[in-house]
């Protein structure tokens, strides 16, 4: 049975103002429209579906210490991850299709998110690692005041595909201290066909313009932990379909010429990729090299 759920009048403004972009739902650039949470009280289970598969409340499929994220967000610890069911993006290549395309996972509460958050502080994690929390914004922001309330002093780390709005992510101004967006593609046509997101460049380097506006250059303390800023993942893809070198551009001449940036070199053909000529191999070292040599030759600062 479902547990009892949180009334939206116990919430920030902030929070309810998120919760009222799903009503309808407008929190991402797909713009859906369905009214995934029409009641008053949160988490009903009653509202309709839209593109990312997910209703008003969060589906987790995992949470727990990672310690395969970058360095600076590692540490003794590891990343406090809680991975989220559902994504607002539609990529060929996912490697977390199951629980991105299938949304495999279990519902939970905000409390219980809350609680995911405490648990992970008490474990020794570095910082509290939201993955693919684009479509469950609200839940997310919901479940930072419950346990800021409750002690948690962590860092929050917003680990998001990219495809962002500006709206939502003003909304999320100082519940985030760390943002980690993917910057996928430079081209609409790459875009389109292996994501369906043809107006994803557009919105990626928007949102990440708005990312860099509220909190920065990514800091790090004596540790070599991550502290606050920003940082970008990019995956070299084979055949030079992602369009690296835009990428790389943008940052260095409209972000900061010393953004942080990890050069991702794990791209395996997964899910349909491999039927696809274009992306059905892994990219190759030179191939990965000339986008991690470009990146150093602008500027960026580039970890991993």
């Amino acid at each position: 049975m479902r547990p009892p759920a949180e009334n939206i009048s116990s919430f920030s403004p902030t929070v309810q103002r998120l919760w009222a972009m799903m009503n309808p739902c407008v929190l991402c650039p797909r713009n859906c429209g369905v009214f995934r949470s029409p009641s008053t009280s949160l988490g009903t289970g009653k509202g309709e579906i839209g593109f990312c598969g997910i209703g008003d409340m969060p589906v987790v499929s995992s949470q727990g210490p990672h310690f395969g994220e970058e360095s600076v967000l590692v540490g003794q610890g590891g990343s406090g991850t809680i991975f989220f069911a559902g994504c607002n993006l539609g990529c060929v290549f996912c490697q977390n299709y199951d629980i991105s395309h299938f949304r495999h996972g279990q519902p939970i509460t905000l409390s219980e998110l809350a609680d995911f958050m405490l648990d992970l502080q008490s474990y020794g994690c570095s910082n509290i690692n939201f993955v693919t929390p684009t479509h469950i914004a609200p839940a997310i922001a919901a479940g930072i005041e419950i346990a800021r309330k409750k002690g948690l002093n962590l860092p929050t780390v917003y680990n998001s595909g990219g495809y962002d709005s500006v709206e939502t992510l003003k909304l999320l101004e100082g519940l985030l201290d760390i943002y980690m967006p993917d910057m996928k593609f430079s081209d609409s046509a790459s875009a389109k066909e292996f994501a369906n997101a043809a107006d994803y460049p557009e919105i990626n380097f928007t949102a990440v313009k708005e990312m860099h506006r509220q909190v920065g250059d990514l800091q790090i303390d004596e540790r070599g932990l991550a502290t606050r800023g920003l940082l970008i993942r990019h995956l070299v893809l084979p055949n030079k379909v992602a369009g690296s070198f835009k990428v790389i551009d943008f940052l260095a001449e409209t972000i900061n010429p010393h953004t942080a940036i990890n050069v991702m070199d794990q791209y395996r053909p997964c899910f349909k990729a491999d039927s696809l000529p274009k992306i059905n191999r892994r990219p190759t070292p030179e191939e990965v090299e000339e986008v991690r040599q470009y990146a150093l030759q602008k500027g960026l600062n580039v970890i991993c």
